[in-house]
């Protein structure tokens, strides 16, 4: 971690990200009417809603089997499992998917800037879809390879998509990988529920995470709101930005070593579920304190930080998700140069 008193030179980040976004996930059925809420509070840096309220393949796991090419998943009681063909489930995913890019054409085609879209990771995918016989995937060295392999392929033709939509727009990918920290402690439940599956090692995780990093050609974000979250192997990956709750990340020399490197960082700042806010002032000062800490000037925060509430906000009420995104959006104006 850089000294106080020093003033170290950032590498330049690829492209100017914008001061606030949101996680992903909102409250609500109707993609055109929040994709316009988005839009209108977080206007410099604004995210394809996810919206898991409209049930079954709308969820974080189904949402992104939806982008799976040649690789077929279906709903079962016990959640997610790969099988031969695709099934009723799968295919409602992908409609909301395709009502998703509908919604694009139909409210955003003027949108400018960063525009980010989300799905799994390969590591929480494979953790969260069983195998047709078996435990999840995740334990398979084959099918965890198949499953990164299709779904970076898929990802690259869902930006594509979305950048078709958005013509003036920088198409941002965030992969949400809750389940690492599980993965690599060994603190994934087995199928059953009676047992742990076993840890496996970093460089591994790390391998397959870079593999799929590598197929998207615009800028990448490593989204982990879960604690201990490993940053330095995010980092390592490729991933161009790391998405984190600030109450959750206690390693400071790694963000430092991250932020000298050049790696934007979206902090989580609120909670994604209803809850008193403070004021914007005050967040932006708790934003500023641990910046300072981290040993870099204020003059350098703005264009290296990203407010963002710190999870997904679909287990807010509408109007919490509202007020957390606009609260993330004026905290930022306080951290900009006077």
């Amino acid at each position: 971690m850089t000294a106080p008193n020093d003033e170290p030179d950032l590498r330049p980040v690829p492209f100017s990200w914008g001061p606030a976004s949101g996680v992903g996930s909102l409250p609500g059925t109707d993609p055109a009417e929040t994709l316009r809420l988005v839009l209108g509070e977080l206007p410099e840096f604004a995210h394809l809603p996810e919206l898991p309220g409209r049930g079954a393949g709308a969820d974080l796991v189904g949402r992104t089997a939806a982008l799976l090419v040649d690789l077929a998943v279906d709903l079962t009681p016990a959640g997610w499992r790969l099988v031969p063909r695709p099934g009723m489930d799968q295919r409602r995913a992908r409609e909301f998917l395709e009502r998703d890019l509908d919604a694009l054409t139909d409210v955003a085609e003027d949108y400018t800037g960063p525009f980010k879209v989300q799905a799994a990771g390969p590591w929480t995918l494979a953790a969260g879809l069983e195998r047709t016989r078996g435990d999840r995937a995740v334990v398979d060295p084959g099918a965890r390879r198949d499953l990164a392999q299709s779904l970076a392929e898929g990802l690259a033709v869902h930006a594509a998509a979305v950048a078709a939509r958005l013509p003036l727009a920088r198409v941002v990918v965030q992969l949400d990988e809750p389940s690492v920290p599980a993965v690599l402690e060994g603190g994934l439940p087995t199928v059953s529920g009676f047992g742990k599956l076993a840890a496996i090692e970093a460089p591994d995780v790390e391998q397959e995470l870079a593999a799929t990093i590598a197929v998207l050609s615009g800028p990448v974000v490593v989204h982990c709101c879960a604690s201990r979250m490993p940053l330095g192997l995010f980092r390592a990956a490729g991933a161009d930005a790391v998405s984190f709750d600030l109450g959750l990340v206690q390693d400071l020399d790694a963000v430092g070593t991250a932020v000298e490197a050049g790696t934007h960082l979206l902090v989580g700042v609120v909670p994604g579920t209803d809850t008193a806010l403070p004021t914007a002032k005050a967040t932006a000062s708790r934003v500023r304190a641990w910046w300072r800490e981290l040993g870099f000037t204020a003059e350098q925060l703005p264009a290296a930080v990203t407010l963002t509430p710190s999870c997904g906000l679909a287990g807010a009420t509408p109007g919490y998700a509202r007020a957390a995104m606009a609260h993330v959006r004026e905290a930022a104006k306080y951290l900009q140069p006077q």
